[in-house]
């Protein structure tokens, strides 16, 4: 069935009609039928005060939901936009965190370089320091700074019974000589009676007493040298410092025995002697060459 124009024309200005305006229109013609309908059921047509009051109570139930409808509808639309900002400032706060993170993330990475870098940094130094440890031990043991271990050779000596104590007894300079030999001998540590020989090491006379590292000993004197015991004795009597000690010692009647020592300790030098009384940096008084500089 086609559609009248006139039925065309009420739909379209159905649609152009705004939805307010069309309910409460609805809600009109429908309450007239019924009022109506209900007065014909009754009997007689509808009086006019009763009329009256019907549209009227029928007018102001419509307004009511009308304005019912607007509160609703202004409500509806102030939630969407509390909804729209509340949404907005979320995907705002979950952008700065998500920042946040990356910057953070980017900050652990550069942390971990650093830390590989000290690590790296660490080895490398304590490679030095395990180095340096041992070249001053060694450094220690040579200048007698630093007490050492190990297998060697002790030597006993005493003056004669009847010597004279002003021309035939063991002198500085006596002790100072076999010690010579010794490090000629090859040894690495020497010590008597318990005073390490050092870099700063005086042996000197002090009346008829002999002093070592300025602390006086007296005989029998104890002569231990640390080396290679199986040539240090015969290297010691085939330098000429030993052999010329070796002379005094059978010339005066010294007492002196040897004997090879598979372990034996050695103090170091009384730190004391450490410390530098003067010293100054020694300068080349020649210009440097090209390949110096």
């Amino acid at each position: 069935m086609t559609p009248t124009p006139e039925a065309r024309d009420d739909a379209a200005t159905r649609m152009r009609t705004p939805l307010l305006a069309l309910i409460t229109a609805e809600a009109l013609e429908r309450d007239y039928q019924m009022v109506a309908q209900r007065r014909v059921r009754q009997g007689g047509p509808p009086q006019g005060g009763a009329r009256i009051t019907g549209r009227v109570g029928v007018v102001a139930v419509v307004a009511v939901f009308g304005v019912l409808l607007t509160v609703a509808a202004v409500q509806t639309n102030a939630n969407a936009d509390i909804d729209s900002a509340g949404r907005a400032s979320l995907i705002d706060r979950i952008e700065a965190r998500r920042e946040a993170v990356q910057d953070l993330n980017r900050r652990l990475s550069d942390l971990r370089e650093s830390n590989a870098d000290a690590e790296a940094l660490l080895l490398e130094l304590g490679n030095d320091v395990n180095d340096a440890e041992g070249e001053a031990a060694e450094l220690g043991a040579v200048t007698g700074f630093t007490p050492v271990v190990g297998q060697g050779i002790r030597i006993e000596l005493d003056n004669a019974a009847y010597a004279d104590p002003d021309t035939e007894h063991i002198r500085d300079s006596d002790l100072a000589l076999l010690v010579n030999a010794l490090w000629s001998a090859g040894a690495e540590a020497i010590a008597i009676n318990g005073q390490r020989i050092s870099a700063r090491t005086a042996i000197r006379n002090s009346g008829t007493a002999i002093e070592v590292n300025s602390m006086g000993i007296a005989p029998p004197y104890v002569v231990q040298a640390i080396g290679n015991n199986d040539t240090l004795s015969a290297r010691l009597l085939e330098s000429s410092s030993g052999a010329a000690f070796a002379v005094l010692a059978a010339d005066y009647g010294w007492s002196q025995g040897v004997d090879n020592v598979n372990e034996m300790r050695l103090s170091g030098a009384p730190v004391r002697l450490r410390q530098l009384r003067s010293a100054s940096q020694a300068t080349d008084p020649r210009p440097p060459r090209e390949g110096d500089r």
